[in-house]
């Protein structure tokens, strides 16, 4: 049982699609209407890194207490891990692509690793083989 999808609360589908396929270069899989458990209309919003399996359900936050979250779904922690195969030219990429890195690369016994963070304030580890 793969997991299919992660849900990843946002302020703005629009804002979130733009950084997660132009800054990151993933595919957005779905962008299609829906409806939410309260009935009201809502967009089902899919986006996933190339050749991936899971991806992110992208959820536009519905109220006070889901904008209180966004960005702080992890507590200030590293909330999703993203691995490539070449560390540095990935790095270079999307430093150029203007993805903001908090913590620059260093060598860990699981690998090379950089921390950056998405439109929301999430962090990201971008972690590639020694």
């Amino acid at each position: 049982m793969p997991i299919a999808l992660v849900s990843l609360l946002v302020r703005d589908h629009d804002e979130a699609i733009d950084f997660f396929v132009k800054m990151l270069g993933f595919i957005l899989v779905e962008d299609a209407p829906s409806t939410g458990d309260d009935g009201q209309p809502k967009r089902w919003v899919v986006v996933r890194p190339p050749d991936a399996e899971t991806g992110l359900l992208l959820s536009e936050a519905n109220g006070e207490e889901q904008a209180a979250l966004v960005g702080r779904q992890f507590a200030s922690r590293v909330g999703f891990i993203l691995r490539v195969l070449d560390f540095e030219a990935s790095y270079e990429q999307l430093t150029e692509r203007g993805v903001q890195f908090v913590r620059g690369p260093r060598t860990e016994p699981y690998g090379k690793v950089a921390i950056f963070v998405d439109i929301s304030g999430n962090k990201w580890d971008l972690i590639g083989p020694l």
